[in-house]
């Protein structure tokens, strides 16, 4: 377990989040959990995405299913045109390594740079499912206690219809 992961269960117990946890091989994309039966319903995608000037940084958090299109988010959002972030900028704002993008990372910004926008419909789900900053796990926690973690974080949070 690395520090970063090690950070995310820290966090989880010293909120009293209950989570279930699936080891798994290396995920990059939604793709690669298929097939893992229960799980696989409710993990969620990260998009780390920035403006055009590059001076705005953006976890999107979306249902699997669906496409992100960046120029309707970027008009929702109130912001220039995006693009996905690079690594090293996904390294410096939320320190990940691309493919374990998950609003865990979150735990790292510590002044607080990187803004979330939550997809509206997750509301209606009850569990959803990240990555603990590492690949070759997912944690399934309830809707609520994801929003609980996101106030703790005390990241700018928006929520729109996707």
């Amino acid at each position: 377990m690395t520090e970063n992961t090690a950070k995310v269960y820290e966090v989880l117990k010293e909120l009293e989040i209950p989570y279930t946890r699936y080891e798994h091989k290396p995920a990059y994309t939604i793709a690669d959990l298929e097939g893992l039966g229960d799980i696989s319903s409710c993990i969620c995608k990260n998009l780390f995405v920035r403006n055009q000037k590059g001076n705005r940084h953006f976890l999107v958090i979306i249902e699997q299913t669906k496409k992100a299109n960046l120029a309707d988010l970027a008009e929702k959002i109130g912001s220039t045109k995006l693009s996905f972030g690079s690594e090293r900028r996904l390294e410096k704002y939320l320190g990940l390594k691309p493919g374990a993008v998950s609003p865990f990372g979150l735990i790292n910004d510590e002044n607080k740079q990187v803004e979330v926008v939550v997809d509206e419909d997750l509301k209606k789900t009850e569990n959803v499912g990240f990555h603990p900053n590492a690949n070759t796990e997912t944690l399934i926690i309830s809707f609520s206690d994801f929003e609980k973690y996101l106030k703790w974080c005390n990241n700018k949070v928006k929520y729109i219809k996707l």
